[in-house]
């Protein structure tokens, strides 16, 4: 039996009766058959399989499971195992951690690959994409990333976890990649922003660098992220709010992975919610999100320096939104550039964050 699936024809009843067992959902008894839906992610290949079970069979049993094959290798860029630990290492211990439920987990560094067996929750959660966000929804979101982003908090967490801060170089890097598209996106959107958003954005690329490597230097706030917690990667109930999941932790070789946690609200509410609804409702959610880690046992933190923070974060969005624009504008995407850069700006106007540098 393989130890990384790559492809689908290495999927069994054998091995997947394997796999059940050894994570506890089948007692007794075996998988018979499985009946395979096939479907690709941005970087992954995926399959929703519905199991069959002999009659004999015990214990959870899954109907459905979903199937996630990665190759880890993207010309000169890499995940790494990241995704792979982030449901099988890092959050094992957090009960009501925003997590799917993981049956099989494995990375290979020879083959470059990797493999998920998840829970598949497709019946009753939709991506956050496709759903209008509400407060009660941010503030269920702010309580699932304070349950992660507590386990590691601060320097006796990260010390934990064995990882440290990141180096300067590695932040000058993560705005490096992003650079080459400043050009590219002044010359193709310049005409639809506010008149002074082409400063400004030339003015967090040159100064703004400078204050989160000042920033990382005091480990009190950072935590491990995720990172990319756009609505592509929350899943959210078709009906209420919770249990939300958040998914896809895949973080590029230049990444920021040891951050502040606040990052990944400041991601999701700058990035991709409409000003209108990120005025009214982002002060109760970071509020939400603060009383949350305190809650989970976070101490010295302060609201102030959450909310500080949270600023210095919502211009990071900046990169965010022209990294996409480091090879040019493409015209099929120009429109979402455009929106998350819109919105990023209007984010660092309606907070001051340039008073922050």
């Amino acid at each position: 039996m393989p130890l990384v699936v790559t492809a689908i024809e290495d999927v069994t009843p054998e091995w997947l009766t394997a796999v059940l067992s050894a994570a506890g959902a089948l007692q007794h008894g075996a998988v018979t058959a499985f009946d395979v839906t096939g479907g690709r992610g941005n970087w992954s290949a995926n399959a929703s399989l519905a199991l069959t079970y002999s009659p004999d069979a015990r214990g959870e049993l899954p109907a459905r499971l979903f199937l996630k094959m990665v190759n880890v290798d993207l010309d000169g860029e890499s995940f790494g195992d990241s995704e792979v630990q982030y449901y099988t290492r890092d959050y094992l211990d957090v009960a009501d951690a925003p997590l799917l439920r993981c049956y099989s987990g494995a990375f290979s560094p020879e083959l470059k690959r990797y493999h998920l067996l998840l829970q598949d929750v497709g019946v009753t959660h939709i991506p956050a994409s496709q759903k209008a966000p509400t407060r009660a929804h941010g503030l269920a979101l702010a309580g699932g990333l304070a349950a992660l982003h507590a386990r590691w908090w601060g320097a006796a967490g990260l010390a934990e976890a064995g990882v440290p801060l990141h180096s300067p170089d590695h932040i000058r890097d993560f705005v490096a990649i992003a650079g080459p598209g400043v050009p590219y996106v002044l010359n193709r959107f310049t005409p639809q922003l506010q008149p002074h958003w082409p400063e400004l954005v030339q003015d967090v690329f040159a100064r703004h660098p400078e204050a989160i490597l000042r920033r990382n230097t005091d480990p009190d706030g950072f935590t491990l992220i995720h990172g990319d917690a756009g609505p592509g990667n929350l899943l959210v109930p078709r009906e209420g709010d919770t249990p939300l999941y958040v998914i896809d932790r895949q973080p590029f070789n230049w990444s920021l992975t040891t951050w502040l946690g606040v990052y990944d609200l400041a991601y999701y509410l700058a990035l991709d919610w409409d000003p209108a609804i990120r005025r009214a409702c982002e002060v109760d959610i970071l509020r939400a999100y603060h009383a949350a880690l305190e809650a989970r046992g976070v101490q010295g933190y302060s609201w102030q320096r959450c909310w500080d923070d949270y600023r210095l974060c919502v211009a990071m969005g900046v990169y965010i939104a022209v990294e996409y624009c480091r090879a040019g504008v493409n015209e099929r995407h120009a429109d979402d550039v455009l929106s998350m850069l819109s919105r990023a700006l209007t984010a660092c106007d309606d907070l001051d964050c340039a008073a922050l540098w």
